[in-house]
Formats: C-alpha cells, sequence, structure tokens
C-alpha cells in the first residue's frame, strides 16, 4: 500500500466553488485551491464542471441558484459569455469584455471579475522579466488575452501589439484599450517580434496535440522573453523551441501562482 494525502473532508456544511470550462481537463486551479482551502482551515472545495458553449448559459445560472456555492471560476472558451451573464462587472471587466472569475454578493447579485491579466504580470514579475517601458507583442485577443493586455498597460508596457485570427474581435478590444491608453496599442496582422522584447501567447494553441504554433520565436530581439500562458503540457511545443533559440521562457502556471493573492481578497478567504 502507497500513502496518499488525504482529500478535503466534504459535509453538510462545506461550501462550493466550480471552474467551467470546455476543455477542462487541463485546469491547475482545483490543485491550488483546495490545498490552500485545506492549509487555511476553510470548509469548501473548489470542482472541475465541463461544460459547452452552447450548455453555459443553462449551466450557469443554475450553479448561480444553488445556495451554498460562492464562486465561480471561468476558463476557455467561456470567459466573455460570463462576463454579460453577470449582474455587475468591475472596471477590468468593463475595458476587457471578459471575465474569470464571479462572485456572488450579499443581494444575492453576481460580481464579474477578471484576475487573467494582473495575475500574468505579477507572475512575470516575480521571474524577473519586469514590462515597465517594454514592447510586448500579444496573440490572442480572448479571454486572457484581453485581460493581460489591460493589465500590461496599466504596468506601463512602452508598446503593446495584439494579434488574433479574429478581425472583429481584435479591432473590438484595440478600439477598447486605446480609450484608456491612446497610442501605445495597435493591431497587427503578424507578432511583430522583430520589434519586441517580450512575446506571449495568450492564445489556446498549445493546448492540444497537433496545434501550430501561434508564431515562429525565431525574429524575437535578442536576450527577449517567451510567455505562454498555457499550463498544461507545462513545456509546450512554443517554448520547448525558445529555449532551444537561447531565448528566456516564462510557463503558464506563473500566471495562477500570480493570482492566489487577488483570489483570496476576492472571496475573502482568511
Amino acid at each position: 500500500m502507497t500513502d496518499t494525502a488525504p482529500g478535503p473532508a466534504i459535509s453538510g456544511t462545506t461550501r462550493l466553488y466550480a471552474v467551467l470550462g470546455d476543455p477542462v481537463a487541463q485546469v491547475q486551479s482545483p490543485g491550488m485551491l483546495n490545498p490552500l482551502f485545506a492549509r487555511l482551515g476553510i470548509d469548501a472545495v473548489l470542482v472541475p464542471v465541463h461544460v459547452t458553449p452552447a450548455d453555459l448559459e443553462t449551466v450557469l445560472r443554475g450553479l448561480q441558484h444553488v445556495g451554498n456555492l460562492d464562486g465561480l471560476f471561468v476558463t476557455v472558451p467561456h470567459k466573455a459569455a460570463a462576463a454579460r451573464l453577470a449582474d455587475r462587472r468591475s472596471r477590468t471587466v468593463d475595458i476587457t469584455g471578459t471575465a474569470n472569475v464571479l462572485r456572488r454578493e450579499a443581494d444575492g447579485g453576481w460580481l464579474a471579475e477578471n484576475f487573467d491579466g494582473s495575475g500574468f504580470v505579477t507572475g512575470l514579475e516575480q521571474a524577473g522579466h519586469q514590462v515597465r517601458g517594454r514592447r510586448v507583442a500579444l496573440a490572442g485577443a480572448g479571454g486572457a488575452g484581453s485581460a493581460i493586455a489591460a493589465a500590461l498597460l496599466t504596468a506601463g508596457v512602452d508598446r503593446l501589439a495584439v494579434t488574433d485570427p479574429d478581425g472583429p474581435r481584435l479591432a473590438a478590444l484595440v478600439e477598447r484599450l486605446a480609450e484608456h491608453w491612446p497610442g501605445q496599442v495597435r493591431a497587427a496582422a503578424q507578432p511583430p517580434l522583430h520589434d519586441s522584447d517580450i512575446a506571449v501567447n495568450a492564445s489556446p494553441l498549445g493546448l492540444n496535440p497537433g496545434d501550430p504554433l501561434p508564431f515562429r520565436p525565431d525574429d524575437l530581439a535578442a536576450g527577449g522573453v517567451v510567455a505562454d500562458i498555457i499550463m498544461k503540457p507545462r513545456d509546450t511545443p512554443l517554448l520547448r523551441q525558445a529555449a532551444a533559440l537561447g531565448f528566456d521562457v516564462h510557463h503558464g502556471i506563473h500566471m495562477l501562482n500570480g493570482q492566489v493573492d487577488a483570489y483570496r481578497a476576492f472571496f475573502g478567504l482568511h
């Protein structure tokens, strides 16, 4: 027999959290937050819920009526839809149009927030990669990409170029961002790696075997950093190729690590 760590003690008083995604097998938040609940002595559990886009509203509305469910985490591809389904939205969600977490409020309404961007920037800086004054190429204008774009601009990047195959989505994001950071953000057909210090993949490319690279890191400026928000696999094809070329690489798990304190404050986990 082998010793295994005990799981959370589920009882009739346990508070519930769920993370919604399609797919959901790759999510890392239960493995991070359930041990946190145990360390803090909080009677709560976070569980993954696989839900397709067609069923999202039905499932989300149903979960919001579960009396002992206090919060929802949201991953690909539901972040924009979740923002629309919330009763109230933070300033970040208003700017980005996406949410990665919803909290039940005292009046029963649901507040949407997005910590992807702030978590990504915190993770970068904790790894020694400062963003102020840097030039960044960002691939992906979806749920995580929109939040990362806003957080990078808030943190003081000099210039931000965003690419996405969905032209209308890309244009809408750049227009929203330019209202707050005029002259610092632009849409690009291809990531301008030759003129960038940091290249970021905030798209789902790399999540599934056989995905094409979101961009080829070959043209990145010498001394550049390649970051990927994909958490599983840890070493994505993009990061493996970038490391082989001698660039510093930054793994997706840092973005989640950078959000833990924000989650604790948002949900009042003490």
